[in-house]
């Protein structure tokens, strides 16, 4: 099998741009197939979220394809979450005591746009649009389409496919479908969905609100928050059961049941909303789902990538940069390979097989991590305790910013740091503060130095527990 090999990338969304990209630029013939029109020239939301936070995995993969400074040209900085009470109070909350770290809202839509104009300048790789993959024939290699366009049934063989199609991805469909393998399966769904509504910009186009924070207006059995735009607006997810509690997307039917709960319970935010019945009847409810399976690969032939493999709900902002990951991840499976192997022949499958085996358990890792944050944004940001841990962690990430780094900084702003060792020793950390903090055994006054020592002591000792606890299980 040769270095020049066809391949063909299901899907032309944000990892599969990306990684059609980063293929081209080392020199593969690239064919990528995306269902939906060309999003440059149509508009195509289609419900999903339309902005995203961009954090530094995500700026690791733009890097290493070369347009990690265009993407940082659309982005706006958050430093920090901003949170809103029921009467309309805020407090501020850092995501890091250190200078210069920071997550950036960007644009669905604009960075997908910047890495398709980016792949149109290699002549290696072509995109066709309007065509929906339908099924992949395992054994032969050969994918189905129909372009929406032409109205017409069409196939492609290909050397290797890619799927980076989605969390309702075809080629995964396929995988259980052709039953050629023991493929396991779990799509987890959260009880609650999500709306998306908007803060227009006012009349000159500033923005409302502070642009430097991202806002949650936390009330525990549902949510709101709001990431800025570059327009001068701000995209607002309602989180909200289907059918739980005295308000769900079930019962919120009419313009007066709709304008009673906002105004008990996000009443600022229905002040920057000029038609919030109207907003929230024409915005489609989306479902928030986890999806694990395993393998991602069969034979030589094709390989799942990012929401395709693991789709993760957004409550840690992980989703977009750890499918960017995965192209990282990726590109230095090959490098490893090429380098003990320098010829031109490439096997494909040792590829996969090493990839999945690097990557598999950080990708269940944020899966798991997604969703502690959604209770953890939904229930504990207000809390008294909560609040005493986020301040006492800011001080020590100043105070020591090379030896203390809470999980949020180990997940979001360390790339070196893998999602399962973040989630295990963040657990720990976590688990630490919060208990030496309730039993009283630290003066969060007191020398920061000692507290660390503390913090440190308790956290091994947790690990260690987990550790023995693992082994005894096994």
């Amino acid at each position: 099998m040769t270095h020049k090999k066809n391949i063909l990338i299901i899907g032309a969304g944000l990892c599969g741009s990306l990684l059609g990209l980063r293929l081209a630029q080392r020199g593969y013939k690239v064919t990528i197939y995306e269902s939906r029109p060309d999003l440059r020239i149509t508009d195509i939301s289609a419900g999903k979220s339309i902005n995203l936070a961009l954090s530094d995995r995500g700026f690791r993969a733009l890097r290493l394809a070369g347009v990690e400074e265009k993407a940082k040209n659309i982005c706006i900085p958050m430093h920090g979450r901003l949170i809103h009470d029921v009467q309309g109070k805020t407090f501020a909350s850092n995501y890091s005591g250190r200078e210069g770290e920071y997550i950036n809202s960007i644009s669905r839509g604009e960075l997908n746009g910047l890495l398709l104009t980016e792949a149109d300048l290699y002549n290696n790789l072509t995109i066709h649009f309007n065509s929906e993959c339908t099924t992949v024939d395992l054994e032969k290699n050969i994918a189905s389409f129909y372009n929406h366009s032409s109205k017409e049934d069409f196939k492609v063989k290909a050397g290797v496919i890619f799927g980076t199609d989605g969390a309702g991805s075809a080629l995964r469909k396929s995988y259980y479908l052709e039953r050629k393998f023991l493929f396991s399966f779990s799509q987890n769904f959260l009880t609650h969905g999500y709306k998306e509504l908007e803060i227009p910009a006012s009349k000159v186009g500033d923005h409302l609100i502070s642009k430097d924070h991202l806002h949650i207006w936390p009330r525990g059995n549902y949510m709101l928050i709001a990431l800025p735009n570059l327009d001068g607006s701000f995209t607002v997810t309602l989180f909200l059961s289907y059918d739980d509690g005295d308000y769900n997307f079930n019962n919120l039917t009419t313009v007066e049941k709709i304008t009673d709960f906002f105004q008990k319970q996000f009443p600022d935010a229905l002040e920057l909303i000029p038609d919030i019945a109207s907003e929230f009847f024409n915005n489609p409810t989306g479902a928030l789902g986890t999806v694990k399976c395993s393998p991602w690969y069969y034979q030589n032939k094709t390989l799942l990538m990012g929401d395709a493999a693991h789709a993760v709900v957004p409550f840690y902002g992980q989703g977009m940069n750890a499918s960017f990951e995965d192209v990282t991840v990726l590109d230095g499976v090959i490098d490893e390979f090429k380098r003990n192997q320098p010829s031109n022949e490439i096997n494909w499958e040792i590829i996969f097989k090493a990839y999945q085996k690097a990557r598999k358990e950080d990708t269940d890792a944020i899966g798991d991590l997604a969703i502690e944050n959604y209770y953890e944004m939904r229930d504990h940001v207000a809390n008294p305790i909560f609040k005493q841990k986020r301040a006492l962690e800011m001080a020590l990430e100043k105070t020591f910013p090379t030896e203390y780094f809470s999980k949020y900084s180990m997940v979001t702003f360390n790339e070196n740091i893998p999602y399962h060792k973040a989630m295990l020793k963040g657990r720990a950390q976590d688990k630490a503060i919060l208990n030496m903090i309730t039993d009283k055994k630290i003066d969060l006054n007191g020398d920061l130095k000692s507290i660390l020592a503390k913090v440190k002591s308790e956290t091994e000792e947790i690990l260690d527990e987990d550790k023995v606890a693992k082994t005894m299980q096994h």
